[in-house]
Parts: structure tokens; sequence; C-alpha cells
């Protein structure tokens, strides 16, 4: 079994910032793109940002420069910084791990529960 646990989210004004974070447990041998995706109510979940096991990103159009996802490969965990937010930025984060298992081999993705972003103006 795989888990992942997401922390760090909140309600923040205008401006402000939160961490998110993402740890991924359980009988994984490897994982490659980790990522942060978001959603609200009536629309599609959408990427926010992914990173790659050597570090490559990628980046939502409306995020970038404001957003930061990085990752301890030890840890297995990917955190999201979130700078300058905007009411628009209001959403629940969902983490996502492309994991790699190794008895019984398998490969496949990975969500977390989930955390729910506020950005009042």
């Amino acid at each position: 079994q795989v888990q992942l646990v997401e922390s760090g989210g909140g309600l923040v004004q205008t401006g402000g910032s939160l961490r998110l974070s993402c740890a991924a447990s359980g009988s994984i041998f490897n994982i490659n793109d980790m990522g942060w995706y978001r959603q609200v109510p009536g629309k599609q979940r959408e990427l926010v940002a992914d990173i790659t096991s050597d570090g490559t990103t990628n980046y939502l159009d409306s995020v970038k420069g404001r957003f930061t996802v990085s990752r301890d490969n030890v840890k297995n965990t990917v955190y999201l910084q979130m700078n300058s937010l905007k009411p628009e930025d209001t959403a629940v984060y969902y983490c996502k791990a492309d994991v790699i298992r190794l008895i019984p081999w398998s490969r496949g993705d990975y969500w977390g529960q989930g955390t729910q972003v506020t950005v009042s103006s």
C-alpha cells in the first residue's frame, strides 16, 4: 500500500503565502513525477505544478513566478510554496505521485486526500 498525506492548507489573505507538503509512505521502490493539482466545485481538476525525479519543473501559466514546487527524494516528499496568493487560487489542492512498487512490481498514480486553500480578498 502507498499513502500520500498532505498538510499546510488554510485560510490566508490576498498577497499572503502558504506552503503545502505531501509525504508518500508505504512499500515504495521509486517515485517518478510528483505534482500538485487543484480543483474548485464544478470545474475539472487542473495541474498546478509538477516535478520530475531529477528536478525538472513545470507550472500552470497563472502561477508562474508565484509558486515553487520542490521535492525531497530521501523523504519522498513534495512541497508547494505559494506566494502572492490571489482569491482565484482558492481550491482544494491534491498531490499526486507516480510510484513504482517492487514486490509485487507495479507502477501507478497515487493521490492525496486534498487540502483546502482559501484566499480571502
